[in-house]
């Protein structure tokens, strides 16, 4: 893999739940759209979401219960009131704050427009919509049917975890698989209309995205859930023992933040399995996200060169210890079936020579948070002079500050130092971070969008370790604002990163397919 596969440019941090709109959580209906349309006014390349699966503890889109299956609640009521499926404005009754994320109240009115929806639908007769439905189950049966049942089930028991349901469900036995897709069948059909549903919605608006010289960087979370479909469905490829618990779990080692360190929770790879099997599942993730998006981020690359195992006994990570991870040989398996792909990687944090030898032998480009600079080391790896070409730059991430947040909480000499290097006076300190990144050697400099309108922690999407009230930022409407969208793509423009740059000759190495297979954009028999 290699990194030309990637253009010079700068992009946004936005996560769509965080768009504008009517039902108490962003969507992918109008505030999409004209995100992108302020995307491109603004000259750039790149919009970055994070993992468009399900949320869950937490309402977190990196603990989901699918890897594969997305988020319903992303499902834009109004596209769905233009495909005839709905009544206008028959099911929001209830009103929203639009500048925070209501989960509880999105999912309450959404689950019953949904199931509105599929009520109509079923009572259609044969129509392209029928078709394209059929034609979708039968493409996506890989992952969904398992999916569709786990969530039929988990819902039949109470929302309980699988590992708490009767043993022969709990364990698959076919007698019990059978009798349980008999008996939810209706139900198992209802959560394949809702991942189409946003399948076909999802795959519009990014046509327009590309369309418009936008493209999509999506997410990888190396770790999935215990509680989930993945784990349910292929318990021979986690280290699990004979009562299908974990054996160890994924964490970080205690360090300066925290002396016990950080128990994630989630379960292991059994990593010679996957190695036996070419690394199927993992070939699976990578083509199931590059059907969604043009770039691939991998969160806690790390974790492939070593990860932190902990005893599942264990009450902190402080008993935890290193194991090895796959190495080279994942990636290898995943570019000999899916040809090269675009990735970015998360290589932030306790990062040992042997994940930088990793990623360097990949030829992968790494991470760089700009809030990490500043420690008093001119040589600091994350200052901007000193980023690789081969790197993508961040003013902060989703689990970050925001930078005016991050500088108004810092030390005297700190902000001392940062106003000394960027030789402003810190009146407008999230736009010299921005300026810093955009002009930075870096290939890709990324900005989360609440840096652009120069929010405070107010505004912070994510505090590790925080248990609740994460991931519930909301833009509004007036915040697509026309002259920050100019402001922007001046600057853009002035460091070399606007689209509208000349571009070498060739082919568009966006333009992803796997061998021997159309793209599913440009496959009319892919919806």
């Amino acid at each position: 893999m290699e990194a030309e596969v990637l253009r010079r440019g700068s992009g946004i941090l936005l996560h769509p739940t965080s768009l504008p709109g009517p039902d108490g959580i962003g969507d992918l209906g109008d505030g999409a759209y004209r995100f992108v349309d302020w995307l491109v006014q603004a000259q750039q390349r790149y919009w970055q979401v994070m993992p468009l699966v399900p949320t869950g503890y937490g309402d977190s889109p990196y603990a989901a219960p699918s890897a594969f299956a997305a988020n319903p609640l992303l499902i834009s009521l109004d596209i769905l009131i233009g495909d005839g499926l709905l009544d206008p404005h028959a099911y929001r009754n209830t009103p929203f704050n639009e500048s925070v994320v209501n989960y509880g109240g999105a999912r309450a009115q959404k689950e019953r427009a949904l199931r509105a929806a599929f009520q109509r639908f079923n009572e259609r007769e044969a129509s392209d919509l029928d078709r394209e439905f059929k034609t979708f189950r039968k493409s996506e049966a890989w992952w969904l049917d398992d999916f569709c049942l786990f969530t039929a089930l988990k819902d039949e028991h109470g929302g309980g975890p699988w590992s708490d349901w009767p043993d022969d469900i709990k364990r698959r036995k076919p007698t019990a698989m059978k009798a349980a897709r008999e008996r939810l069948a209706n139900e198992i059909r209802y959560h394949a209309f809702c991942q189409w549903l946003f399948r076909r919605q999802w795959y519009a608006l990014r046509v327009y995205a590309n369309e418009h010289n936008v493209r999509i960087i999506g997410d990888i979370p190396i770790f999935v859930a215990f509680d989930s479909a993945d784990v349910w469905s292929h318990p021979d490829m986690f280290r699990l023992n004979e009562d299908l618990n974990p054996v160890a779990v994924a964490g970080v080692p205690p360090d300066y933040f925290s002396r016990d360190g950080q128990r994630w929770g989630n379960p292991l790879y059994h990593w010679s399995a996957m190695a036996a099997d070419g690394f199927g599942w993992w070939v699976s993730r990578f083509r199931a996200l590059l059907a969604l998006v043009d770039v691939v981020r991998i969160d806690h690359f790390r974790g492939f060169a070593a990860n932190w195992s902990v005893p599942a006994s264990a009450p902190t990570a402080a008993e935890g210890r290193w194991e090895r991870g796959p190495g080279r040989a994942l990636f290898d398996a995943v570019t000999e079936k899916l040809g090269r792909i675009p990735i970015i990687v998360e290589d932030l944090g306790l990062i040992t020579p042997d994940v930088a030898a990793l990623r360097e032998e990949l030829g992968l480009p790494g991470m760089a948070v700009l809030q990490f600079a500043f420690d008093g080391d001119p040589h600091n790896a994350y200052l901007p002079h000193s980023l690789d070409r081969n790197s993508a730059v961040y003013t902060g991430t989703h689990d970050n500050q925001t930078t005016a947040g991050w500088f108004g909480s810092m030390p005297e000499h700190v902000r001392t130092e940062v106003l000394a290097y960027l030789g402003r006076d810190g009146s407008d300190i999230a736009w010299d971070f921005i300026r810093a990144a955009l002009n930075s050697p870096a290939l890709i400099a990324i900005i989360p969008m609440q840096d652009v309108l120069r929010l405070g922690d107010q505004a912070r999407m994510n505090t590790p370790g925080r248990p609740d009230g994460n991931w519930t930022w909301r833009m509004r409407w007036t915040d697509l604002n026309s002259g920050l969208a100019d402001g922007l793509g001046l600057l853009t423009y002035l460091s070399g990163r606007a689209p509208a740059d000349p571009q070498p000759a060739g082919a568009d190495p966006f333009e992803y397919t796997q061998p021997g297979t159309l793209h599913p954009l440009h496959d009319p028999g892919v919806i």
